[in-house]
């Protein structure tokens, strides 16, 4: 993990690193407490397609999560933010070669899914966050990718998905892994949804094998979740990983 930027605002501390895996470079930023006495809970962020890491509400997320003790990472996702050389500024081409990735690139979610897991190999070895409580967070592109690491990942412990279903080029990857999904979920789904529509969406939450999930839903098109979705989300989170 090579480190690229240290900075402190409002005391939160926000480091910015690049980690190679397999030939690619994986960027990514890590919000924690200015001075923890323990380790503390870490939460792992997946942003929506034609985002990044810098993302308004991710970073807005990430941030609330430390105020309540927590710290959180996130990384750009295929074809996204700094993966890019153009950085990811058009965001209609960025949504419209994910589009096409998502169709026609068959190892991307084990590609991704391998970097998120690598990106939390080294995090956790730097000996400030706790390992039995890691979360993750990701909606829509965020549950496409992080629903396959929550399966694959046992040192998940709390999960927040949704704005997806069962539906789209991986589909079937989707509903295979979704019953490996055991830890506590909270599913998020705006009932207008005009890319995923809510049937998908129920049908995924059907889908998943947590024995504690509880499913939210809000009125609104895709792009509308409402602030209290993300009150919703760090209330669960805390719940989950400040035990």
């Amino acid at each position: 993990m090579r480190w690229i930027d240290d900075q402190t605002a409002d005391r939160v501390r926000v480091r910015r690193f690049d980690l190679v895996r397999a030939g690619r470079t994986i960027p990514g930023l890590l919000w924690s407490p200015m001075a923890p006495t323990a380790p503390v809970p870490l939460v792992l962020l997946g942003h929506g397609a034609s985002g990044s890491k810098t993302t308004d509400y991710v970073v807005s997320f990430a941030r609330a999560l430390v105020g309540l003790g927590m710290a959180a990472a996130a990384v750009d996702g295929p074809v996204h933010g700094d993966r890019r050389s153009d950085g990811g500024q058009d965001s209609r081409l960025v949504f419209l070669e994910f589009c096409q990735a998502w169709s026609s690139w068959p190892s991307m979610t084990d590609d991704m899914v391998g970097d998120l897991i690598a990106v939390l190999d080294a995090l956790l070895g730097l000996g400030e966050f706790d390992e039995a409580r890691i979360g993750w967070w990701g909606l829509s592109m965020g549950t496409i990718i992080g629903l396959p690491f929550v399966a694959a990942e046992p040192r998940v412990c709390a999960a927040v998905l949704g704005l997806m279903g069962l539906t789209g080029p991986t589909r079937g990857r989707i509903a295979a892994d979704a019953p490996k999904v055991r830890c506590p979920t909270l599913f998020l789904l705006q009932w207008d949804d005009e890319l995923f529509g809510r049937d998908h969406c129920l049908e995924l939450f059907d889908a998943i094998g947590a024995p504690d999930k509880r499913l939210h839903a809000h009125p609104g098109r895709h792009g509308s979740v409402p602030v209290e979705a993300f009150g919703a989300s760090e209330a669960f989170l805390a719940s989950r990983l400040r035990e």
